[in-house]
């Protein structure tokens, strides 16, 4: 299977990586074009046998499975660019949330498929989030379904979950890393420790807390349960955690949700096709 990349930006970047280090595809088997082209020689410093082109006439023909990996702003007009190019043989994938396998469907008449990925998929974990068209082929989504396998846990979604899976699954990282680093610096402000200590120690106890929950040795639940002691130190913090956390997390869903919304009539708009 030969697989084309259109786009190399972070999650493109992150995709190509992960896919190549896996050992999913072979770099001669990979044909990426880039806007700037500078980045896509990167990879190719890093990847020797890599494809690089500035020529998407030439990914089209060279490729069986297609990753778009562009804004979301510009994911209607590649897809309109490449549509003279595709055959019923081949595969789109996008990886941009507001847009739908039902609009992508509108405008390509080959298998597609969303597959919202992870910034975790570049160690070869998390999840990756995979909605297929009504007009996939069952051999497409098997071959789809296998190489998301090599690089995280594939997981199915409905169309009406995308945003709350993705905002798990995808920004999760991000809020999590924004969390320990607060963490960290309350810690340096209000106690003798000093940055790097704190950085090392909870980047640390981050990685072992990981791999309890890998093992399965605990659950979110249990795990807290075997740390905080009745009427210990930890259950003092997590009384903290309760009374100032509020409404935090709730009103987060609630600001990406009005974002989502706000992204999915502007791609309704370029489409003409309901989310």
């Amino acid at each position: 299977m030969k697989i084309g990349i259109i786009g190399t930006g972070n999650m493109g970047r992150i995709l190509i990586e992960a896919l190549l280090d896996s050992k999913s595809v072979f770099p001669s088997e990979m044909m990426v074009i880039n806007r700037t082209i500078t980045k896509a020689l990167q990879l190719k410093n890093e990847y020797n046998t890599l494809r690089v082109t500035e020529n998407i006439y030439e990914l089209m023909l060279f490729s069986d499975l297609i990753f778009i990996c562009v804004k979301p702003k510009d994911l209607y007009t590649v897809l309109t660019q490449i549509k003279p190019m595709l055959t019923s043989q081949h595969c789109v994938i996008s990886i941009t949330s507001p847009v739908s396998v039902q609009q992508l469907d509108s405008i390509l008449s080959c298998s597609t498929v969303r597959w919202i990925p992870s910034i975790t998929n570049r160690a070869l974990a998390g999840v990756s989030l995979l909605t297929f068209g009504v007009n996939c082929s069952e051999e497409w989504k098997s071959k789809v379904f296998d190489l998301a396998e090599k690089i995280s846990v594939p997981l199915e979604i409905e169309n009406k979950i995308t945003r709350v899976s993705s905002d798990i699954v995808s920004c999760g990282p991000a809020f999590f890393s924004y969390l320990a680093q607060a963490f960290i610096q309350a810690a340096t402000k209000s106690t003798g420790i000093d940055q790097k200590t704190a950085t090392i120690l909870t980047e640390k106890m981050l990685v072992g807390l990981g791999e309890l929950l890998k093992k399965e040795y605990y659950s979110l639940p249990t795990l807290q349960e075997k740390v905080c002691v009745k009427g210990g130190i930890t259950g003092e913090g997590i009384k903290v955690m309760e009374q100032e956390l509020g409404n935090m997390f709730i009103h987060l869903f609630e600001a990406t949700h009005k974002k989502f919304e706000d992204e999915i009539k502007s791609m309704e708009g370029q489409f003409g096709v309901p989310y």
